[in-house]
């Protein structure tokens, strides 16, 4: 690839925190795809979209059973 393709091919990012901790998540769950051997070439994308669908139904579940400090009830003095 040539400087000038490698620069028209660059892609700038502006996560957020919840976005960049489900990205992080995915990431790891797609090595841990590669790791047992169930990626290749051909069946990559839909790995791709598995690793992040886990990543997002996790993510969820967090959300709905784990209550954080600021979402704790304060009580009525």
């Amino acid at each position: 690839m040539s400087p000038e393709e490698n620069k028209q091919s660059r892609h700038y990012f502006s996560l957020q925190p919840s976005e960049k901790a489900v990205f992080e998540s995915a990431a790891r769950i797609f090595a841990a795809y590669i790791c047992s051997g169930k990626v290749t070439e051909a069946n990559k994308n839909d790995y791709y979209k598995d690793a992040m669908l886990d990543a997002i139904k996790l993510a969820s579940l967090a959300e709905k059973n784990i209550l954080s400090d600021d979402e704790l009830a304060t009580p009525d003095v």
